[in-house]
């Protein structure tokens, strides 16, 4: 029993570590993670939340986060950021956090021809 009481505050301090400030605009969700693009096939597709999937749109693919969320995407190499809004899930390569697509990956990528980037993401509110 003192275990489990142990562990329930333990929990309890955690979660109100987690809140923000009020002045904040975003909260972190991930220091790093790994993001990819969609494959230009997938236009026209239907997607997990059942909007049709559009390259041409800043959305993005998530394992675990709630559809609609708003997310601020921030290449960790050059600080350029994107906000996107979550609509699929995924992205189910092993070692990928998010799925981007092409326009939002482009928007801050330096490197057209690279596949992947290491990026920080912000929930916005």
């Amino acid at each position: 029993m003192a275990k489990k009481a142990a562990f329930l505050l333990l929990m309890l301090i955690v979660l109100a570590g987690c809140g923000s400030s009020k002045n904040a605009s975003y909260t972190t969700f991930e220091k790093k993670a790994v993001a990819t693009y969609y494959a230009d096939k997938f236009n026209g597709k239907q997607t997990a939340s059942g909007e049709k999937f559009s390259n041409s749109k800043l959305t993005a693919a998530h394992k675990k986060l709630p559809f609609g969320t708003k997310l601020k995407v921030t290449n960790n190499a050059n600080g350029k950021s994107v906000i996107v809004t979550v609509n699929d899930r995924g992205p189910f390569t092993k070692g990928y956090d998010i799925d981007l697509s092409k326009k939002a990956f482009m928007e801050i990528s330096d490197n057209k021809n690279q596949g992947k980037l290491t990026v920080t993401l912000e929930i916005a509110k």
